[in-house]
C-alpha cells in the first residue's frame, strides 16, 4: 500500500507523527500508560475515569498540536495568537 501512496503523503504523515511523538512525550511513562489503560476502556469508563482522561488530554496540549500541524502545512505562517507563540 505505501508504494502506491504519493511521497508527499508520505512526508506529511510523517511530519504529523513527529508532531504528535513530540506532544505524547510531555507526559511521563506512568501518565502514558494510564492514557493507554483508560483509552483501551472506552465508552465502559465511569465519572471518575472520564475526568482523569481529560487531565491528561490536556497534559497533551491539543490546541498547539492542533496549531503546530496547520502551521506545518500552511503555504503561509499562522497568526501569532493561534498558533500560540508571543
Amino acid at each position: 500500500m505505501l508504494k502506491r501512496m504519493p511521497f508527499l503523503k508520505l512526508l506529511a504523515i510523517a511530519q504529523t507523527l513527529l508532531l504528535a511523538r513530540r506532544h505524547f512525550q510531555r507526559l511521563n511513562a506512568r501518565d502514558r500508560r494510564r492514557l493507554s489503560q483508560l483509552v483501551r476502556r472506552g465508552p465502559r469508563m465511569d465519572s471518575q475515569e472520564r475526568k482523569e482522561l481529560r487531565h491528561l488530554i490536556a497534559k497533551l496540549e491539543p490546541r498547539a498540536f492542533a496549531a503546530s500541524t496547520a502551521d506545518a502545512f500552511s503555504p503561509f505562517p499562522l497568526p501569532r495568537w493561534l498558533a500560540g507563540r508571543r
